[in-house]
């Protein structure tokens, strides 16, 4: 079917919403693709990135390259993408800083309803599909508990973290930005963003398109040959990294960098009625059904366009 300008639109604003989910530590820009309908498209085009894609630009040309490469939904989503986690990681920094129960909450609703959306799609359950979703839900638990690592700027280390990261963030459930922070490259990659290090931005860049080739063949294959069971370890994924978003937190021990600046390393979920200070418990709910309500939009436009 051939698409539109506005269809092209559509697709910029699924970047969008994917860009601001990955600046977020916790959220996963895969969440977004998935729930919008678009996700199994990206791996797959992501995938078609091989040899016998420049052979068709050497023997067919430009056109023909173009086509097979999916170029028209690559170019709109990547578009989305960059300005939103360009623009939003600024704004992400800020609002954790200043109100992260609020920004945690919305995405809790969010993640609440993705869990639902994802999980419908599995079309048989199985013990081996249930013991899938177990171990994925598991996975991602795990991952939450994790301390960070310190802060690591070598350029090797920031090309790693950069492909370990693109596969988390195409993973719906697990949040690159979050992976980012484990592995003690979150602070060095903003820094960069903040300051146009123009170096450390392209040795990233690198990272993750190495990262995310390889990775897209995996996902592409373990879709067509355990379908069901894929699903449902991206449904457990997405269920265990609730722990990492819950609103309310108690910080266990802190992190204090050159400037003498506190920053939470390792916090735990507790009870609303356990935090300190206002638990904004009104403002929260009403949010977290504004981020529920959002996913069942999106999952509306993802459907209708398949």
């Amino acid at each position: 079917m051939q698409r539109r300008f506005i269809d092209y639109l559509i697709i910029s604003l699924k970047g969008i919403a994917m860009g601001a989910a990955d600046a977020v530590p916790g959220v996963s820009g895969g969440t977004i693709a998935f729930i919008s309908g678009i996700y199994e498209e990206l791996i797959n085009t992501i995938s078609n990135v091989n040899l016998s894609l420049f052979k068709t630009l050497f023997s067919k040309g430009i056109k023909a390259f173009w086509k097979q490469a999916n170029g028209n939904f690559l170019v709109a989503l990547l578009l989305g993408i960059i300005v939103s986690f360009v623009s939003f990681m600024r704004l992400a920094k800020y609002l954790l800083e200043n109100h992260p129960v609020l920004i945690w909450s919305f995405f809790f609703g969010l993640i609440i309803a993705s869990i639902y959306f994802v999980g419908k799609q599995i079309t048989k359950w199985t013990v081996a599909v249930f013991i899938a979703l177990i171990i994925g839900a598991c996975i991602a638990f795990y991952i939450t508990t994790l301390p960070a690592l310190a802060t690591n700027d070598n350029s090797f280390y920031l090309f790693f973290a950069g492909a370990i990261a693109i596969c988390a963030m195409i993973l719906p459930g697990i949040s690159g930005s979050f992976i980012l922070i484990i592995l003690g490259a979150y602070k060095t990659l903003s820094d960069a963003l903040h300051d146009f290090d123009i170096k450390k931005i392209i040795i990233f860049t690198t990272g993750a398109l190495v990262g995310l080739l390889s990775f897209s063949h995996i996902l592409k294959w373990l879709f067509k040959h355990y379908h069901n069971i894929t699903l449902a370890i991206l449904t457990g994924f997405i269920f265990g990294s609730l722990n990492k978003i819950w609103p309310w937190k108690k910080t266990q021990t802190w992190h204090t960098n050159s400037k003498g600046i506190k920053t939470p390393l390792l916090e735990k979920s507790i009870s609303p009625f356990s935090f300190e200070g206002d638990n904004l418990l009104l403002f929260s709910i009403g949010l977290m059904a504004i981020g529920f309500l959002l996913i069942i939009v999106l999952e509306k436009l993802g459907s209708k366009k398949q």
